[in-house]
Formats: C-alpha cells, structure tokens, sequence
C-alpha cells in the first residue's frame, strides 16, 4: 500500500478528491495540520463523495507527528524543482508520496529534510508553476500503483 501525504492543504476540493482517490486505491491519505478547511466542509464532502468511510485517512498536528506514525523507509517529495522525474524511480509499497499546499508548494526547509529519499517532478510545459494538487497526487500514485502491478485491484 502508498501513502500520500498532503503538508498543510488549503483546499477541500482537493483533499475531498485524494480521500476518494485512496478509497479506490487503498492508499493511506496523511494530512499535517494546519488545515486551510474544516474536515466537515461541504466541499470537501462534496468532492469525496461518499468515500469518506471508506479511505484510510490520518490526520497529524504537524511534520514530526507524522513522521513518527508513517515511520517512512522512503519519502518522495513532489516539487516543480525535483531533480527526478516521477517515472525514474522504482516504487515500492509503503512509500510516502509527499505534496505541498496549493499556493505555495513545499517549503525549501521540508524539501531539504532528511527523510526526504529523493525530490521528484511531474514533467509540464515551461513557465507554468503548477499542476493541481489532486491530478498531481493522482498521476504520482498510479504511476506507483502500476509498477507494483495494480496489486490488490480488480481486474
């Protein structure tokens, strides 16, 4: 099983669509407070659908306490300057995909952190800042997913 974990996401939508994105694959969504929403927003109702119950969601009061739960063998860190691109690496189960908020993306002090394995791109085309954070999280995980032979889906 992958992890995603989401630091400090600022929009429901985007959560509510990686709650719906770990039910169906049995990922695990991690998510470092600060929050920019409530849990209970009807946006992020909305866009999980009613997958709520159904994904394994983790919620943590910040970095460290995540680290200590997830207590990752390998963390990957998204980022529009990752030096490798996302289909260079070799995924295994129980890798971390890690994103940042919305605005800003990650921090440089968490991108240099020392869990951090590697930092990883998405290609895009030059100029553009960013992809959304869902489709970003969603792209990274199937890919992951593949290489492990969509284990433990329905064929």
């Amino acid at each position: 099983m992958f992890r995603i974990l989401f630091y400090t996401p600022e929009i429901p939508g985007n959560t509510g669509n990686a709650i719906r994105l770990a039910a169906i694959t049995g990922a695990e969504l991690h998510l470092v407070r600060p929050l920019g929403f409530d849990l209970e927003d009807s946006k992020l109702r909305r866009a999980g659908l009613d997958y709520h119950d159904l994904a394994a969601l983790h919620v943590h009061q910040d970095l460290p306490s995540a680290w200590t739960a997830l207590a990752p063998e390998r963390v990957f860190a998204f980022t529009s300057d990752g030096e490798k691109s996302y289909t260079d690496i070799a995924y295994q189960e129980g890798d971390v995909l890690m994103f940042g908020p919305e605005s800003v993306g990650l921090p440089a002090e968490v991108k240099q952190l020392p869990q951090i394995t590697a930092r990883v791109r998405l290609p895009m085309l030059p100029g553009l800042r960013s992809l959304n954070l869902a489709n970003s999280a969603s792209i990274a995980l199937y890919e992951a997913w593949r290489q492990n032979d969509f284990r433990g889906a329905q064929r």
